[in-house]
């Protein structure tokens, strides 16, 4: 397989959506970390700003009225029209409390959206602290049509990417400290259960997607790394100490390309694992009619991949 980079206009373009039909069909959407939201067209040639968050948009979804959808680590939940260029705030805060870190979402086919909160204690700025602390207080939400938003998982390690079953039978959330995907089931015999999708992944999942495929796919930021899953074990004033170390010195995420699809059983499908030297830091990923849009962290640029 080959990797297309396309470069975009500000860098950290973090997660990726494409438009499934309407106006946009076919064309991606991302955000960067100066707030700034960009079409870019199927054949990657033509990229535009169609808003500004004024904060940090990461997850990014197409809602049931055509309208952007995105989890900003700062503002919280947004809608975005990208016809004017409208910011809606949808939800900034829980039971009164702003939200730290405000992460990525999925919507149902009723207009309910899934979201998450990473972290109770550091916002998007102190990620590593949290990651390396393990706090385990990220959190998966649901906001319902009348605007009600309800706290349906606690205790997260570091909560994540969040993605539906093709028939909504359950709703899947990353843990990326913990290394697993998350799995509560909404109706059938299971409904109000939780397991586990996938667990020792091969890396750090941070956002996941559903594909066009029907396959949940999870995209992985880094290798794992043994001596910070030790520094998550040992006690809490050692993992304190070591956020506060330079960063120089501080255990930094491997180059990586890589992301797997899993059907509903938990099998893996599709294992893609490429070279890291044109791109890395995969936080995002989209398939879309067999390409697989990716997002990074880091790259001033969106890569597509065709499966």
């Amino acid at each position: 397989m080959n990797i297309e980079v396309i470069p975009v206009p500000g860098a950290g373009a973090e997660d990726v959506v494409v438009a499934p039909s309407g106006p946009d069909e076919g064309s991606a959407f991302s955000g960067t970390e100066d707030g700034a939201i960009w079409r870019i067209s199927h054949d990657g040639q033509r990229i535009a700003k169609v808003a500004d968050t004024g904060g940090r948009p990461l997850g990014i979804e197409i809602d049931l009225d055509g309208r952007l959808l995105v989890c900003d680590a700062r503002a919280g939940v947004l809608r975005i029209d990208t016809r004017t260029g409208s910011v809606e705030r949808v939800v900034a805060e829980v039971a009164g409390v702003p939200m730290a870190f405000c992460n990525n979402a999925a919507i149902a086919g009723d207009g309910t959206v899934w979201f998450t909160d990473s972290s109770a204690h550091y916002g998007i700025d102190h990620w590593r602290d949290d990651f390396v602390q393990d706090t385990r207080t990220g959190r998966l939400l649901r906001l319902d049509a009348s605007g009600e938003v309800e706290v349906v998982i606690e205790g997260l390690a570091f909560a994540n990417g969040v993605a539906l079953a093709a028939d909504e039978s359950y709703v899947a959330v990353a843990e990326t400290a913990g290394r697993t995907v998350v799995r509560r089931w909404l109706a059938g015999p299971r409904a109000g259960e939780r397991d586990l999708l996938a667990t020792d992944l091969p890396g750090y999942p941070d956002n996941i997607a559903r594909g066009s495929d029907g396959l949940i796919w999870v995209s992985i930021a880094s290798p794992r790394d043994p001596l910070v899953e030790r520094l998550q074990r040992g006690p809490m004033p050692l993992r304190r100490a070591v956020t506060r170390i330079p960063m120089w010195m501080q255990p930094q995420p491997k180059r990586t390309v890589r992301a797997l699809a899993f059907d509903d059983d938990g099998r893996v499908v599709h294992d893609v694992d490429l070279p890291a030297d044109r791109y890395h830091m995969v936080t995002g990923v989209r398939e879309h009619d067999g390409r697989l849009w990716l997002g990074s962290l880091h790259e001033p640029a969106v890569a597509v991949v065709t499966l």
